[in-house]
């Protein structure tokens, strides 16, 4: 059995700390109406991302999907550039033109994209360059499951598998697409695809980072220094704000009275109109969207939230949680404070 040491666990929760930290002063830009556009986060990912990005040396390459703030707040970019980035300032690490699915990061080999399935043909790039500059690095491809009925991601899988690439392929598995569930437009078993390409594959508890930490132990290794073939994780985990901040089935959990409220009358006249479908076909449609809002409700639940779960099992270490905390906290409240005084500086101008 693989143990982690104290110090680990501590980086690890100061990882994920950091992220969902950022991402709620995020959240709070993005209310205020500073952040225009959809903003997808990634809290509730946080162990999947700090459980693999610990195991990176430089030279490793990372591609993500368009939840691309806790990849790049592990992997050490300067949160100032990140954060005038999403606020679309022209200092920002892209001069303010990627917003927040659209990043990169030149040196330390970081790229995220909105096209959905994308990251798997950008990881096969970076580890085909790396095969060839014999640099024994690897390439890491984040995405989550409704990609995998995108055919580059699916080509991508096989370029690796038939040139021996080292990628690893991480599926973070929330099974919902949007406001559909994936298991009802997904046919067969995941890693029974992947392994139809001769790759070794898991899956894990992507809200238990010592389990996907464990995990990318065996595999990573492998992968610099015998990639006969890349390698598939397909990780388990909740988004806690949906697929975007305002999520509208989490509005109806969130503010029952004000969604159901704004809803009850327009679907009641058009459940009654003349025209249309058949009844019982209209009343199956309503059916489905409260069942869908019903299945919303478990991604508020706090039983997946991949910090608390740390904190419960590591409770010994409370303290030294509480100082990471105040430590981060102060950090980029301080950060902000210098951000927002330096957008009025510029506008007094």
């Amino acid at each position: 059995m693989i143990l982690m040491q104290e110090n680990t666990i501590l980086e690890l929760y100061e990882s994920m700390y950091r992220s969902r930290y950022l991402e709620e002063k995020i959240a709070h830009l993005w209310y205020d109406g500073l952040i225009y556009g959809e903003m997808h986060l990634g809290i509730g990912e946080e162990a999947i991302i700090a459980g693999v990005i610990s195991h990176l040396i430089p030279g490793d390459a990372i591609a993500t999907d368009h939840r691309s703030t806790p990849p790049f707040v592990m992997r050490g970019v300067d949160l100032k550039t990140l954060l005038l980035e999403l606020l679309g300032h022209p200092k920002g690490l892209c001069l303010g033109l990627g917003g927040h699915m659209h990043l990169f990061d030149k040196e330390r080999l970081l790229t995220s994209s909105g096209i959905v399935g994308s990251s798997g043909p950008s990881a096969a790039g970076f580890a085909l360059a790396a095969k060839y500059k014999k640099t024994k690095n690897i390439a890491v491809a984040f995405f989550g499951e409704g990609s995998m009925n995108q055919g580059m991601l699916l080509e991508s899988m096989n370029l690796a598998a038939s040139m021996q690439l080292p990628v690893l392929f991480v599926c973070k598995d929330n099974n919902w697409a949007i406001t559909t569930r994936s298991n009802e437009v997904t046919g067969g078993v995941l890693l029974d695809r992947v392994r139809g390409f001769g790759i070794e594959a898991r899956e894990v508890d992507g809200s238990d980072v010592s389990a996907v930490w464990k995990s990318v132990q065996t595999a990573i290794p492998r992968l610099r220094n015998n990639p006969k073939s890349p390698y598939f994780i397909q990780a388990y985990c909740t988004h806690h704000e949906g697929h975007f901040l305002g999520d509208p089935l989490l509005r109806f959990h969130r503010a029952p009275k004000k969604e159901f409220g704004a809803v009850t009358g327009p679907l009641t006249r058009s459940m009654l109109h003349y025209k249309g479908g058949r009844i019982d076909k209209r009343i199956g449609s309503v059916t489905k969207v409260l069942s869908l809002i019903a299945k919303a409700r478990s991604q508020l639940k706090e039983s997946n939230d991949p910090i608390l779960l740390l904190e419960n099992e590591q409770k010994a270490l409370g303290e030294q949680f509480a100082l990471i905390k105040t430590k981060i906290s102060t950090e980029i409240n301080s950060l902000i404070d210098e951000i927002e005084v330096m957008i009025q500086e510029e506008r007094a101008l």
